[in-house]
């Protein structure tokens, strides 16, 4: 239970109702355009699962061959920006569940609790929406982990969908005026691995999911300043202001870790998240001359884009919302990977999902050698 009295420490409903309501509308397309730009997505994706699958070696248990087993179970959904709203959600929901319980109790114990998470709760609801809105015109696709399955949403038992948000693929591939067909591919190939590695490793998802939890444990952080941090950022938003300490670089949410502990667990799922995305990167450079003519423009393009965001708000609420730090992701993640790969090999590479002791260090992240020392070492005779 997240709630005080019948009153949730966030109003998931009217988040999805106050982020709907204010995304920006997606661009201009007609009816039988915009069908198509669907169809050829699905296309793509299932032709990405194939390119994947080749390129990193990674296939489900049981090699994905049977309808009940393998990426089958996990759906490829097309949706637009109020879908992918919906989505996360309903992973938020499930993901902080434990943390805003944990919360909930504590204001329990104050007098007028009650009242302040009534209160509290919609303000939350409001300012959530507000965010999501803001990142729900950006995401173009998204291995969605923890939500789990709706009649509306389907995924996997226990969790797992892949989103391709349509109208922002779209809005993209004209922004940066390139072949829409070939940027529809690129874009499936990187978000394909994403749904590989996790079918292909099965204990990841459970590994990242403990990790987080471990991480919500440790928190003592006063609701008042969590929420003061969301406040900031939907603020920002709202009155195209940046965080007020930008001068000094900005505060990113995650600075509330306070423990040492946090510390420890923060640097682990650093280290993870920049080998899945780096691995992403590093596959879409791979499979992408191959099979997307363009290829090298789109890259270029699309990497320009990703360093100068779009304006000064942009970058302020990367900053606070933590963004910047992905983007440091792509670039340290695949480094690491392409080091590896030249060092001993995919099949060497691989090891990196046999378990959670495999996966690299922060350290490791930065210094691949190091990674390579440990994990292939002879033992000794």
């Amino acid at each position: 239970m997240t709630s005080i009295g019948g009153a949730e420490m966030v109003d998931w409903k009217l988040a999805v109702a106050t982020a709907t309501r204010l995304v920006r509308p997606g661009p201009e397309i007609g009816r039988d355009a915009a069908r198509e730009v669907v169809a050829e997505l699905r296309r793509h994706a299932k032709t990405s699962e194939e390119h994947v699958r080749a390129f990193t070696r990674m296939t489900p248990p049981g090699g994905g061959d049977d309808p009940a087993g393998g990426n089958h179970d996990t759906p490829v959904l097309i949706v637009d920006r109020a879908g992918w709203i919906k989505a996360n959600v309903a992973g938020f929901r499930a993901l902080l569940g434990p943390l805003l319980e944990k919360m909930s109790d504590r204001r329990a114990g104050v007098p007028g609790g009650a009242v302040l998470g009534a209160v509290g709760g919609k303000v939350t609801g409001v300012e959530l929406g507000m965010l999501l809105s803001f990142l729900a015109s950006r995401v173009l696709g998204q291995y969605e982990t923890f939500a789990p399955a709706t009649r509306d949403l389907p995924g996997a038992a226990g969790g797992g969908r892949l989103l391709l948000v349509a109208p922002n693929i779209v809005h993209v591939e004209r922004e940066l005026d390139v072949d829409p067909h070939d940027f529809r591919l690129w874009v499936c190939l990187h978000e394909e691995t994403h749904r590989t590695q996790f079918t292909g490793v099965p204990w990841l998802r459970d590994h990242i999911e403990g990790e987080i939890q471990s991480f919500l444990g440790e928190t003592e952080v006063d609701p008042a300043t969590l929420l003061e941090r969301v406040r900031e950022a939907a603020q920002s938003l709202a009155g195209g202001r940046p965080p007020q300490d930008e001068e000094e670089g900005g505060r990113s949410i995650v600075d509330l870790v306070q423990t040492p502990a946090q510390r420890e667990i923060l640097g682990r799922l650093t280290a993870v998240m920049s080998l899945l995305e780096g691995h992403a990167d590093y596959v879409m450079d791979g499979v992408g001359p191959a099979v997307v003519p363009s290829v090298t423009e789109i890259r270029e393009k699309f990497q320009q884009r990703r360093a100068t965001g779009a304006g000064r708000l942009d970058a302020a609420l990367r900053k606070l919302l933590g963004l910047d730090a992905k983007l440091r992701q792509y670039r340290d993640g695949e480094r690491f990977v392409r080091a590896v790969v030249d060092e001993v090999g995919m099949d060497g590479f691989n090891r990196v999902w046999t378990s959670p002791n495999t996966l690299p260090t922060k350290t490791e992240i930065a210094k691949p050698a190091d990674w390579v020392a440990r994990v292939h070492r002879k033992p000794e005779s």
